[in-house]
């Protein structure tokens, strides 16, 4: 690839994974302690035996978990239409359900994109077509003759069967390739992202330890008694009724 090309996206990728790294700190700080112990099973962590510091941290982690793989795959969505745009004139799509859209040949190329290869159920994946046959439809309405192909990229992961039917799968350096034309890109993309990586990093575990101190000082407050957890109260919390009654209806006999 072009070094000036090559250049221009590393400068975007260092420009935009700030985004990512200030957008995990702002979910950190929407958090509600009793908001996420509402959600969780109270006796697994019994089960587990944790600490009050053991409990507090497992919360955090599985939150950051699956906010942190949300948030990092909207920046790659728009990495990869970035990329694109450069590299095969693609464009963001306006239909719903489709990403990108580009032109190779004779062929236009209708693509979602998604972080990695086990991205959805059965039902999700139904969607993902309907949409490209909808996409589809629309573009044909302009053109009958056009050729259009469906693809699920996927920015990372590996899938050996890319045809699918109604639609191809191409995953990691695959995908990469597709959208660029360069078999080694999906390795250039990577030194970008680790641009002053260790100074941000430092900025969210500045952020993640104070949150973390504050929700265990919450914590023992509301579910200790000293330094043990009081499991009955915090069981209590989590799944008792809170003024329901339940009202029996018994059918009128006719008459």
């Amino acid at each position: 690839m072009d070094k000036d090309l090559l250049k221009e996206i590393a400068y975007y990728v260092e420009k935009h994974i700030q985004t990512f790294h200030d957008r995990r700190i702002e979910k950190l700080k929407s958090l509600r302690l009793k908001d996420v112990l509402k959600r969780k099973n109270p006796y697994l962590f019994k089960a587990k035996d944790l600490t009050p510091e053991q409990l507090i941290d497992s919360l955090l982690g599985a939150f950051l978990s699956s906010q942190e793989e949300t948030i990092f795959g909207d920046f790659l969505e728009n990495l990869a239409i970035f990329v694109c745009e450069r590299t095969l004139n693609g464009r963001k799509s306006a239909v719903q359900g489709v990403d990108l859209e580009f032109t190779k040949g004779d062929t236009l190329y209708l693509v979602s994109i998604k972080s990695g290869p086990n991205w959805g159920n059965s039902s999700q994946i139904k969607k993902m077509i309907d949409d490209f046959k909808k996409a589809a439809r629309t573009h044909r309405s302009n053109n009958p003759e056009s050729k259009i192909i469906a693809v699920n990229g996927c920015c990372y992961g590996v899938d050996e069967n890319p045809d699918k039917g109604d639609y191809f799968k191409y995953c990691g350096q695959k995908f990469w390739e597709f959208i660029t034309n360069d078999s080694s890109f999906y390795l250039q993309i990577i030194e970008p992202l680790g641009v002053k990586a260790k100074e941000k990093n430092q900025q969210f575990f500045d952020s993640y330890n104070e949150i973390k101190n504050k929700f265990l000082e919450e914590f023992k407050q509301n579910f200790c008694q000293g330094d043990q957890i009081d499991w009955s109260k915090l069981v209590e919390y989590n799944s008792k009724a809170q003024g329901l009654k339940t009202q029996v209806r018994t059918k009128r006999p006719k008459s």
